[in-house]
């Protein structure tokens, strides 16, 4: 299915989706100013009709995003800081965000974007899977291989099926 769409589904895609389309930019661009660019690029270009929606909207918008983002990342130099915040964060948690987000970038790039899709971009396992064109069980298994290098990270236990401590 190839579709344009109007305005009005444009503008309500980026209100529903627009958050964790953000937040999976920034884990691919330096600074916070550069995913907002590649974001709104993806769809100041939906708007003018320039790309037409190939299947789930969802998962196109995220494939969008990634290949806007990784192709302003080749066009860049490489030696540009990560230094802006891209994880919102409770007042008095910033230190936390940042460290988070830190560590978010130091995971494998396939881990590291199942985690953003899957919580901030709020995807279940099989709308990741189509966005990122792989398996829902390869989705499901780097996202719990991210999240477990994580918890490592901030020593954090591992919980049981049961919600249990190990």
């Amino acid at each position: 299915m190839s579709d344009r769409i109007n305005r009005d589904s444009v503008e309500r895609l980026y209100e529903q989706h627009g958050r964790g389309l953000l937040a999976y930019a920034c884990s691919f661009v330096p600074s916070f100013a550069t995913a907002e660019d590649v974001l709104h690029q993806v769809f100041e270009r939906l708007l003018r009709g320039d790309l037409s929606i190939r299947g789930a909207p969802v998962a196109y918008l995220y494939r969008a995003v990634r290949n806007t983002a990784l192709n302003k990342v080749r066009d860049r130099a490489a030696d540009v800081a990560w230094d802006d915040g891209w994880l919102k964060s409770p007042k008095g948690l910033e230190h936390t965000a940042f460290e988070l987000q830190s560590e978010l970038r130091e995971l494998p790039e396939e881990q590291r974007e199942v985690i953003v899709l899957h919580i901030w971009g709020q995807m279940s396992f099989e709308e990741v899977a189509n966005a990122l064109a792989i398996p829902a069980n390869t989705a499901a298994s780097r996202y719990r291989y991210g999240l477990s290098k994580l918890r490592e990270k901030f020593q954090i236990p591992e919980r049981s099926r049961h919600g249990q401590s190990r």
